[in-house]
């Protein structure tokens, strides 16, 4: 080890330009080996016939870059959007934003909530109650109290719904006005018409940079955003959306990319506007636009894209190419996308069941949606009932300290 270590020292004493130049020749080594145009062009197709020319623009990798400030521009126009648009919204819509009172501090409570459980057994509260000299059912409410405190309240959730909900919109209107007039929306077989050497529109640069910055943005937020059952089929989802979207830009499959994009945009504006209503309390109303969302959402993910987006991707393009690496590699994103609509379809009928036979939507990914008001208005009623029966066990409150510990409520 040491003979190592002494010889790596005189490499870089003597020859440091040397020492320092292995890593940047395996970087560049890596780089050759990453872009090569087997990889991502069809057979006889060399990167340098996607070079600018006689005014025409096509695309290049580097174009992404500036998807990873503007992700950041968007979590700042976020914020103020939340701050002067969604907190408005929520409170006409008769939403309150609920301040929770802190537990009272104790150390012993404490640990035992981060390190043994959040919802202590009827013994766990006796022991406890005698450890700390309070009654069972004060350990409760503290219990109560401090796992209100780790569930989002309505407001955040608001917020969260209605952001996405304006941007949803925002990315589905920008998509129409990009691809109305577009020759492949009506034919696919538009959509392989002279690829790859398909020039690049300035509506499709914009579409893309808008749609990526946006998922980049819902990555960097997710250790903020309130985390549901289906946390890692978002993370995988998100990832997956940009990997195809990135994939699909350097391989120059922009028309059907857009495609894509607009088929998954439309539906989520229903699902985001339903949850805004759901948690405003607006039942009906939240009930209708579910339905709507539950339509658009199995024709546009279950019918439009599995028969024409991946016919259009998996077959049309044998009729003009065989088969090569990024053609198999892009189908094989897309039918990773496609068990993610199947996966989501299985929440979404669980919630239409829940709909039908209870005729009230309830988010399936969280937990229940009113269980943390009505612990905190139980909190509420019993605190002053429990106080009046502690005055009246110990002479109107003398001494409390004369009831001994687990009596109390027997």
């Amino acid at each position: 080890m040491c003979s190592v270590i002494s010889v790596l020292c005189v490499c870089l004493f003597y020859k440091p330009n040397r020492f320092f130049s292995y890593p940047s020749r395996m970087f560049q080594t890596f780089k050759e080996w990453f872009w090569r145009e087997r990889f991502w062009l069809p057979p006889t197709i060399k990167w340098s016939d996607l070079e600018d020319h006689d005014g025409l623009v096509f695309v290049k990798p580097s174009h992404l870059y500036m998807t990873i400030p503007f992700a950041f521009g968007l979590l700042i126009i976020r914020y103020f959007f939340e701050k002067f648009v969604a907190i408005p919204l929520a409170k006409t819509l008769g939403i309150k934003e609920i301040v929770r009172k802190n537990p009272t501090p104790n150390t012993v409570l404490e640990n035992f909530f981060k390190y043994s459980t959040r919802n202590p057994s009827q013994t766990d509260i006796y022991g406890l109650a005698k450890k700390c000299n309070l009654t069972e059912r004060q350990v409760e409410r503290w219990f109560r109290s401090r796992r209100n405190q780790e569930r989002p309240c309505r407001m955040k959730k608001f917020r969260e719904a209605c952001w996405r909900f304006a941007f949803y919109l925002m990315l589905t209107a920008a998509g129409v006005a990009f691809l109305y007039d577009k020759p492949w929306v009506y034919d696919l077989w538009e959509v392989w018409n002279g690829y790859p050497k398909q020039p690049l529109l300035p509506s499709q640069y914009w579409y893309y940079i808008l749609e990526m910055s946006f998922y980049w943005s819902l990555i960097f937020s997710l250790g903020s955003d309130i985390k549901r059952k289906d946390y890692l089929a978002n993370v995988i989802h998100h990832l997956a959306a940009i990997s195809l979207m990135s994939f699909s830009w350097c391989s120059n499959y922009i028309r059907s990319g857009t495609l894509v994009m607009i088929v998954h945009d439309v539906a989520d504006i229903w699902l985001e506007s339903a949850k805004m209503f759901a948690y405003a309390g607006w039942k009906q109303t939240c009930n209708a636009l579910f339905f709507i969302f539950s339509a658009v959402f199995f024709v546009s993910r279950l019918i439009i894209f599995p028969f024409w987006i991946l016919y259009c991707t998996l077959i049309l393009p044998l009729h003009y190419l065989e088969p090569f690496f990024s053609y198999v590699f892009l189908n094989l994103q897309l039918m990773v996308l496609q068990g993610l609509h199947l996966y989501w379809c299985f929440f979404i009928l669980k919630m239409l069941k829940r709909c039908i036979f209870t005729k009230s939507i309830q988010d399936v990914r969280s937990d229940d949606e009113n269980e943390d008001e009505e612990e905190e208005e139980e909190e509420e009623e019993e605190a002053p009932k429990e106080k009046d029966i502690d005055c009246l066990k110990n002479g109107l409150g003398a001494d409390s300290n004369l009831i001994p510990n687990g009596q109390h409520g027997r």
